[in-house]
């Protein structure tokens, strides 16, 4: 079972930038396809951005398509979402999610 833990959230203005990583234990990420998912009180999680495992391709939610990013740096057993252009709307708590391992998720609040 891998053990995944984001970080990097925080507080930002709109129009501002933030890099969250994801970072695994317990088992190499290579190999594996890695998603982002965000999640407001009240509302279900929803998709965000995946990657996959052998060639790195990537899919992106219209919602955050063209400002976000995500990569993934083997070697550090980590993936990436680099989100930039951040709108308040982007607020949400984050996770990772590979196969049916979850994150504690990581809280981003985008001020107006």
């Amino acid at each position: 079972q891998v053990q995944l833990v984001e970080s990097g959230g925080g507080l930002v203005q709109a129009g501002g930038s933030l890099r969250l990583s994801c970072a695994a234990s317990g088992r190499t990420l290579n190999g594996y396809a890695v998603g982002w998912f965000r999640q407001t009180p009240g509302k279900e999680r929803e998709f965000v951005a995946h990657i996959t495992s052998s060639d790195s391709k990537t899919v992106y939610s219209d919602s955050v398509k063209g400002r976000f990013t995500i990569s993934r740096d083997n070697a550090k057993n980590t993936v990436y979402l680099q989100m930039n252009s951040l709108k308040p709307e982007d607020t949400a708590v984050y996770y990772c999610r590979v196969g049916d391992s979850w994150g504690q998720g990581t809280q981003v609040t985008v001020s107006s």
